[in-house]
């Protein structure tokens, strides 16, 4: 397998996974604007959205969207527990939480990112945000994780989107139960390879 991914962008999450599963997988750094890869691959040619992460499988095909990227890479080390086995409400509930981090948090932050959006909406946006904020600290309480003890996919996915806190002037610190699990999922190793293999410390 082979994942597509930008530093510190929503890649980073499967990035993450793959690393905590230890799964054997290629990884090629695409560099914005241009969008290509340092090897000069052409990130449309992968992915015709223009985005990442994409993930290239061993049979030649491109599974694209993050939310369904990061279930695939769990299910290939069931052993991992990085998701919850299909049938029964808890990987319901997982499905609900991968939700609301993928249009709730992550698509929330999207107003912030256009050089555009006028300044009143971006900080309506920032105060949207800080609502969802709220309502992740409450949940995941002294966690440490999401799903409590268990550290999943889930975890992965809100450490990156979170981490665009410090990019758009959102001080976590308002917030000091979420500054506290992103410390705790800082401090992973697999989390830990992760931000060095992409230049971020």
């Amino acid at each position: 397998m082979k994942l597509y991914y930008a530093p510190a962008a929503c890649s980073q999450a499967p990035h993450i996974v793959a690393r905590e599963a230890r799964l054997p997988i290629d990884v090629a750094k695409v560099e914005f604007p241009s969008k290509r890869t340092t090897d000069g691959e052409d990130l449309y040619a992968v992915n015709p959205k223009g985005a990442v992460p994409a993930l290239r499988l061993d049979d030649g095909s491109v599974l694209t969207e993050n939310a369904v990227i990061l279930q695939y890479l769990a299910d290939q080390a069931p052993g991992s527990e990085l998701a919850l086995p299909a049938g029964g409400i808890a990987r319901y509930r997982l499905l609900e939480w991968l939700n609301f981090i993928a249009t709730e948090l992550h698509k929330g932050f999207g107003p912030l990112w256009s050089p555009e959006t006028p300044d009143a909406f971006k900080e309506a946006t920032r105060e949207a945000l800080g609502k969802k904020f709220d309502y992740l600290q409450e949940r995941i309480g002294e966690g440490p994780y999401i799903l409590g003890e268990r550290f999943s996919i889930l975890d992965a996915y809100a450490f990156a989107v979170l981490g665009w806190t410090r990019i758009h002037a959102i001080d976590i610190a308002r917030w000091p139960g979420l500054a506290a699990y992103l410390e705790r999922v800082a401090a992973r190793p697999a989390v830990q390879e992760t931000l060095r293999a992409e230049g971020l410390i």
